[in-house]
């Protein structure tokens, strides 16, 4: 029965957000946001409790505020508007049923060590036609988060992450690791409201710039 009610609600989101898709009066590039985790599964829990899903859920309805503000909007759709858990194979077929131009999965980190911090971004290690550009977004982001936001760079990584594997032949896919949770500082930082509207206007701003690049680009 579990199972049922996780793929019917799966079906809505996908109808409402092809109907969504639909009505848009003009192309744009469409992006689709994946907040990791959700419900029982609560992900990374920081040392004070800040939890992974409850941060990366709020960036990323950040994100869809706002860019709904701007007069150039992406078309951001997220795998998830509430605290429930989505099955990584339903938040893939998001994206290629919406023919997203952009996938990113938001996460945060956690180490025995609590010395360990800074941002990570993974791209897949399979080869793609889109692997390149993936990998090319994933350093501007990089780069964005470190020199705007003064979070350490952990580099650019290649992993067969499920989303990234199953999303990466369709359109360029990223997961990006936002921190660690049992680092003090880190887990400090995004307690304010203040920091993670930070990271969702800066987040906002890179996939907009780097989308608009890649196709100057020909990508």
């Amino acid at each position: 029965m579990k199972r049922t009610v996780k793929n019917v609600s799966f079906v809505i989101l996908l109808l409402k957000s092809l109907l969504l898709l639909s009505q848009e009066s003009a192309p744009r590039k469409v992006v689709v946001i994946d907040p990791g985790h959700g419900g029982k599964d609560t992900g990374a829990i920081g040392m004070n409790g800040i939890q992974e899903k409850d941060l990366v859920l709020k960036a990323a309805i950040g994100i869809l505020k706002l860019n709904r503000d701007l007069e150039e909007p992406l078309d951001i759709y997220l795998t998830r508007y509430s605290d429930t858990l989505i099955s990584l194979s339903d938040r893939t077929k998001l994206a290629i049923a919406l023919k997203a131009d952009l996938f990113v999965s938001l996460h945060c980190n956690y180490s025995d060590s609590p010395s360990a911090k800074g941002v990570e971004v993974y791209v897949a290690d399979r080869p793609s036609k889109y692997q390149d550009y993936a990998t090319w977004l994933a350093f501007q982001l990089q780069d964005n988060l470190s020199a705007k936001l003064g979070l350490e760079s952990r580099g650019v990584k290649f992993a067969d992450f499920q989303v990234l594997r199953e999303v990466g032949g369709g359109c360029p896919a990223m997961l990006l690791e936002l921190g660690f949770l049992s680092n003090r500082d880190e887990g400090n930082y995004y307690q304010t409201s203040e920091s993670v509207r930070a990271l969702a206007l800066l987040l906002r701003e890179s996939l907009f710039e780097g989308l608009n690049l890649g196709e100057r680009a020909g990508q």
